[in-house]
């Protein structure tokens, strides 16, 4: 079994920087109009560290293990830029930006602290019969023969879980109203976030825009916590734990408990509902592995909650979700900024300059990832990549709190709804993967057809740019016949 170590690899596999700088003068708003396309082209062009700069602003990229490594690993020197736009002091858009993704330094290690314990290896069994209940709520209302969106589905099925682990069953109906308006705050924010260094003609309508969407977002988690506090009786939810750190010790300021709630909501439900989209999606698109897991179905593997609770090792399923957030990796890319001016290789950075590291684009390389655009459960079985090669929850002292939940639920999820149903992808459907707010969205979402559980696993032909995302067989099958 291969196990890259960083500190030892070749110097033949590290990109080494000769001659001029590797920045690229062009329009930070290509980036925001594609980003994976441009960071393959800044790729292909300079390798493991690009710039790209347009008057006196620039974006800074790493593409490689050992880049990723030394930014992700130096939580004092790299800060964390969740959120680019915090809004004037005192604003509501300012205490929304004021959780746990924006924190650095002591108040992040003392806040991460408080926020953990819902989601430790320890906790998560005691929400199994929640997410199983909840699962099946949703497979109950669906009827053979009909077409959903996949995306939809999972996205407010998540938001029902979340709203239950994170705030408590009672506020279910307030819960998933925040979850809604979330959705649209963070988008807008990401949006205007360069626009705050090239200002165009819309930004200060858009910004107002965002400054009025904080404000109603706001108000209702307000809401949220005054209904908690007049229950009469705080439980083992989070927020629960959050107002007892507020009301007892202090340790949690108002600002800071608007802040995890938005954050930590939003951050949960968006990731999980996505990779399981792209998962049954691939699946659908994949018959042979399909089908190899349906025979695990069948066989009772997955009846046992501990096959969720102990990770699964051995099994497909553990396989599937791995390789599934390998190729279409939910969370796209995030950011880090430099706290003190330094030197990242040959480039010169002023301090805050936004430094990008992409998920997608180390896990789609061919040196650590043979194949890289194939969906290939089965090399599971040989690799053991890096934290910082593969990196879906991100690596570091920053690793997302939420993955082993998150694992743990789509684990409980995904076999509860393949032993049922047999989802069909809608034939011709055009099917276009598109980075938003960092995470890569089924833009039109994932049509399919819903069959009782069959076992007749096929394939669909699709358009969309998904071909330049991920090799699907038909589409491969339609190559071939063609030559």
């Amino acid at each position: 079994m291969r196990k890259t170590d960083l500190m030892n690899r070749p110097t033949s596999d590290i990109n080494l920087w000769t001659g001029n700088p590797p920045i690229t003068d062009g329009r930070l708003h290509d980036f925001v109009a594609d980003p994976i396309g441009c960071m393959r082209k800044l790729h292909r062009e300079h390798g493991d560290l690009a710039a790209l700069r347009e008057s006196e602003q620039q974006l800074v990229f790493i593409f490689s293990p050992e880049l990723n490594h030394q930014v992700l690993s130096d939580s004092k020197l790299f800060h964390s830029r969740f959120f680019a736009l915090r809004g004037p002091k005192k604003s509501a858009l300012r205490r929304l930006t004021s959780g746990l993704l924006t924190m650095n330094g002591d108040e992040h290690k003392q806040q991460r602290r408080m926020v953990a314990a819902p989601f430790e290896k320890r906790t998560i069994g005691v929400y199994h019969d929640t997410i199983s209940s909840m699962t099946d709520e949703m497979l109950d209302a669906w009827q053979p023969g009909a077409t959903l969106d996949l995306s939809q589905e999972m996205t407010v099925l998540m938001r029902r879980i979340t709203s239950s682990i994170l705030f408590g069953a009672d506020q279910m109906e307030i819960a998933l109203e925040i979850g809604e308006m979330l959705d649209p705050w963070v988008e807008v924010n990401h949006h205007l976030s360069l626009g705050a260094f090239l200002p165009t003609e819309d930004f200060m309508p858009r910004y107002e825009e965002l400054l009025a969407l904080a404000e109603r977002l706001e108000s209702r988690i307000l809401d949220l916590i005054r209904f908690r506090r007049e229950a009469g009786r705080l439980g083992s939810d989070l927020l629960s734990q959050l107002i007892r750190g507020h009301d007892q010790t202090g340790g949690v300021s108002n600002e800071q408990l608007v802040g995890h709630v938005a954050v930590l909501f939003g951050a949960a439900h968006m990731t999980s509902a996505l990779t399981l989209g792209w998962t049954l999606f691939l699946l659908a698109q994949h018959p042979e592995v399909m089908s190899s897991l349906f025979r695990e179905l069948l066989a009772g593997v997955y009846d046992e909650p501990l096959a969720a609770f102990d990770g699964g090792k051995g099994l497909l399923l553990d396989r599937v979700l791995r390789e599934s957030m390998r190729v279409l990796p939910a969370s796209s890319y995030s950011q880090r900024s430099n706290a003190v001016p330094m030197e990242l290789g040959p480039l010169s950075l002023p301090r805050n300059t936004v430094i990008i590291f992409s998920q997608f684009m180390t896990q789609h390389r061919p040196d650590l990832f043979p194949n890289p655009e194939t969906f290939d459960p089965d090399r599971w079985l040989t690799i053991a990549p890096s934290p910082y090669e593969y990196l879906p929850f991100g690596a570091g002292p920053r690793l997302c709190l939420g993955a082993p939940l998150a694992l743990m639920t789509m684990k409980t999820i995904l076999p509860r709804i393949l032993r049922r149903y047999r989802l069909s992808v809608t034939d011709g459907a055009e099917i276009t993967g598109r980075v938003v707010s960092t995470m890569l969205n089924p833009i039109g979402g994932l049509p399919v057809e819903i069959c009782k559980q069959d076992g007749r696993f096929a394939a669909s032909p699709v358009s969309g740019n998904i071909h330049s995302l991920v090799d699907l067989p038909e589409a491969a099958q339609e190559r071939r016949a063609a030559a």
